[in-house]
């Protein structure tokens, strides 16, 4: 099985950015950590902080995966471009939150990709991606 992670902006930032709401390891240092966890999944990564490359990844890869997990970013409220991708796609797409995003500000209560996605996990921190993982199987 091979499943893509997308992550969007500013996730380049885990580990400094904000760590009472993302923590202190790198996304890095979690899919080391998830990709140990899951050792029988072929789990590719891509950031991007450029919404015309997130959507260029998702058209790459979304006919020949088995699945995507995306975790926008910010561009979850606003892109209506990543949400025809994925809805241009064969590969189930299942959208990810690190943070709880309905606890926090009113903005950012509005998905554009959930309509689009098989689900969506928000909350559970780094938990959320092996969530996402297992929704797969």
């Amino acid at each position: 099985m091979q499943l893509v992670i997308i992550n969007g902006p500013n996730l380049n930032l885990l580990g400094k950015r904000e760590p009472q709401v993302y923590g202190n390891q790198t996304f890095e240092e979690m899919l080391a950590e998830i990709r140990k966890a899951f050792p029988s999944i072929d789990i590719l990564y891509f950031q991007s902080n450029v919404e015309g490359e997130i959507i260029n990844k998702i058209h790459e890869v979304g006919f020949t995966a088995d699945g995507i997990i995306i975790n926008a970013g910010a561009y979850t409220h606003t892109s209506i471009a990543i949400a025809d991708a994925v809805k241009s796609i064969k590969t189930p797409v299942v959208e990810v939150h690190i943070s709880n995003v309905f606890a926090r500000e009113s903005y950012r209560h509005e998905s554009f990709l959930t309509p689009v996605c098989k689900g969506c996990i928000s909350g559970f921190g780094i938990k959320s991606y092996y969530l996402a993982i297992q929704s797969f199987f």
